[in-house]
């Protein structure tokens, strides 16, 4: 059993959870995350901008707090940057109004980056190994259960994926021989009724 590492986590306020809701600045966040420090010219190479544009949405995740200088690295000619956290998390119970709409923006951004990602994932897949077919699946369930059950269940499942993370290298690699990221996306929420509000 690989021995456990702690995980840094941001919970941003409403105003940082408003910029990182820009769809330009949550690609470029994944990026750094996933794959480890860049340079601005780099990303705009990956993400098909200009290095402008690129330097502009790095300075505004940087003064959020969500990326840094990677001051190990580059030769004064090129700025490097790397993530400050490997996850970014917002609670909406509980949360003011003004946090609430943030997060909501957040989260619309989030899971269009999400449905990207799995687009690219299927478009994939039929080139994927045999193992890492059986590796992938893509489910979705329906349960009835009171919202208490439903939070039960989440908070369960979120534990299994928090352990597996502590338990595996650090996003940004390099990796062992074999390994690799592999995405997991989890939502719940209680079925919004068709063609109307809830009674």
């Amino acid at each position: 059993m690989a021995e456990k590492r702690t995980i840094s986590r941001v919970r941003p306020d409403a105003l940082a959870l408003r910029a990182l809701a820009h769809p330009v600045r949550l690609r470029m966040l994944g990026l750094l995350r996933i794959d480890g420090p860049a340079t601005a010219s780099g990303l705009a190479a990956q993400l098909g901008l200009n290095s402008g544009a690129t330097s502009y949405h790095l300075r505004q995740l940087a003064r959020h707090g969500f990326i840094e200088d990677d001051a190990g690295r580059g030769n004064g000619r090129e700025r490097w940057w790397r993530a400050r956290h490997e996850t970014t998390s917002f609670a909406a119970d509980g949360a003011d109004d003004e946090t609430l709409r943030a997060g909501v923006a957040f989260g619309q951004a989030a899971l269009h980056w999400q449905i990207g990602e799995m687009e690219r994932a299927l478009a994939q897949h039929a080139a994927l190994s045999p193992a890492w077919r059986r590796a992938s699946t893509l489910n979705d369930f329906n349960i009835p259960l009171t919202a208490a059950q439903a939070s039960a269940l989440v908070e369960r499942l979120l534990a299994v994926l928090w352990e597996a993370m502590a338990a595996a290298p650090a996003l940004g690699g390099p990796y062992p021989d074999g390994v690799q990221p592999v995405t997991f996306i989890l939502h719940a929420f209680p079925r919004p009724p068709e063609g109307g509000a809830r009674s």
